[in-house]
């Protein structure tokens, strides 16, 4: 009998299963790449929300445990998926900058926001009143890191490329069968996909849409993330990931001419040199309305858990949930309740 079937092998997914192993576990992973959020996101680990100044909710914990766990995963696969790099913030005014050192003075945000104004002056961008520099940053290039592991999974006979159906899942009282396998657990990392799952589509999953270009810049010399109304990430070659759009409506993963022309636009207000655009490329994040994750296990099928809800910030939530689900399952400790699904069930009308 395998200790965990595993469905979404994105960044939830191969957490999940790589905290599994670690501790000993069986695994067997199932995707077919309908669902591409992690594959296109930009991969970012920022500890603050740049909008308004304010530190990731446990952004410490996070980034503490997400990282170690990142560079031994490197370390694993011998590849390179993480890159430090700094994130600067560009001020459009004086009141900007002054909420920036008020932010950086509070005790949770100062290890993250310097104090010093960066008055670097970089070709093809103006920046009239500096940049502020996020401390602690970087970008994992999540697609390198999500092909790398579903080849280990591969070489283990531990993946299979297929769409999960439900109907051939059964519970039984001491084990789960799928397809005539035992399983003492499920692990659903689906992402958006979660919407067409028949035992957690109550949960309140409300996809975001998300687009991004590649564009190649030869003039502009960015070695820093430069963080406005859009980021722009160096990705080596003169060529720049820039996103992101952020649509409520329309959840397909197609890339459209707005998006597109959003993106522009913005790109335009940042930066005054030619550019070429190499891709356009679309998905949609798996977000919730109160902006928090989702793991638990079902209230029924007691052997069904569910990891979901990563939104924007799949890099810093990844491997941290995965830990946490997987502590909650194995040694009956309570997620934090800011997490667990059982946060919706009074409103829903579950009862455990």
């Amino acid at each position: 009998m395998i200790d965990y079937l595993i469905v979404g092998a994105g960044i939830a997914g191969v957490s999940f299963a790589e905290i599994a192993l670690q501790n000993g576990k069986s695994v067997k992973v199932v995707d077919d790449f309908s669902t591409n959020s992690s594959r296109i996101a930009g991969g970012l680990y920022n500890p603050v929300i740049l909008k308004r100044f304010s530190e990731v909710w446990k952004a410490r914990e996070q980034l503490g445990f997400s990282l170690t766990f990142l560079n031994a995963l490197e370390d694993k696969l011998k590849i390179k998926f993480d890159y430090k790099i700094p994130i600067y913030r560009k001020f459009a005014s004086i009141e900007e900058q002054n909420n920036w050192f008020q932010a950086a003075d509070k005790p949770n945000l100062a290890p993250f926001l310097s104090t010093e104004i960066i008055q670097k002056q970089y070709k093809s961008i103006s920046s009239e009143f500096g940049f502020g520099e996020v401390l602690n940053t970087g970008y994992v290039e999540i697609s390198s890191l999500v092909d790398a592991y579903i080849d280990f999974l591969r070489i283990n006979d531990s993946f299979s490329n297929e769409s999960f159906d439900y109907s051939e899942l059964a519970d039984f009282d001491s084990y789960v069968e799928y397809k005539k396998q035992k399983f003492k657990n499920v692990v659903f990392a689906e992402g958006f996909g979660l919407q067409k799952n028949p035992y957690f589509n109550y949960l309140p999953l409300d996809g975001t849409k998300g687009e991004l270009l590649i564009i190649k810049a030869p003039d502009l010399n960015l070695d820093v993330v430069l963080k406005s109304s859009i980021f722009i990430l160096p990705i080596g070659e003169s060529m720049f990931k820039v996103g992101a759009t952020y649509n409520w409506e329309d959840k397909t993963d197609l890339p459209t001419e707005e998006g597109k022309r959003e993106l522009i636009d913005n790109l335009k207000e940042l930066i005054d040199c030619d550019f070429e655009i190499i891709k356009h490329f679309a998905g949609v994040r798996p977000t919730v309305k109160d902006r928090r994750p989702l793991i638990g296990s079902h209230h029924v099928h007691k052997k069904l858990h569910v990891l979901n809800g990563l939104g924007t910030r799949g890099v810093m939530l990844g491997p941290w949930l995965a830990k946490e689900l997987y502590y909650s399952i194995e040694n009956n400790i309570p997620p934090d309740p800011n997490i667990s699904i059982e946060r919706f069930y009074k409103k829903l009308g579950i009862k455990k």
